[in-house]
């Protein structure tokens, strides 16, 4: 029985989240200062989620630096992916064996 009240709270709440700004912001939102704040939500949101599993999947710090600083720079010149996801797993791997 409890399971089920958690699971009916954790439907009110995502339902409530998600019908909200439909039913409060009606009119177009005309605020710049609002708009680019809304604009950039998803980004940082997904920052604060997948920075914190970046470091923590490695088990060391220093396989985690050295994949996020090659997929950081392998991002900055705009190369595919996939290319990108397989270098930064790499370049911890083989960080792992000398480490």
């Amino acid at each position: 029985m409890k399971i089920a009240i958690y699971i009916l709270v954790m439907a009110g709440v995502t339902y409530l989240i998600r019908m909200l700004p439909f039913t409060l912001f009606r009119k177009k939102i005309k605020s710049k200062f609002l708009q680019s704040f809304l604009y950039y939500i998803p980004y940082a949101v997904l920052s604060a989620m997948t920075i914190p599993a970046i470091f923590y999947s490695t088990g060391d710090m220093i396989t985690a630096t050295v994949g996020t600083v090659i997929a950081v720079v392998l991002s900055y010149l705009n190369q595919p992916l996939i290319v990108v996801a397989l270098s930064a797993a790499l370049g911890a791997f083989i960080t792992g064996f000398f480490v």
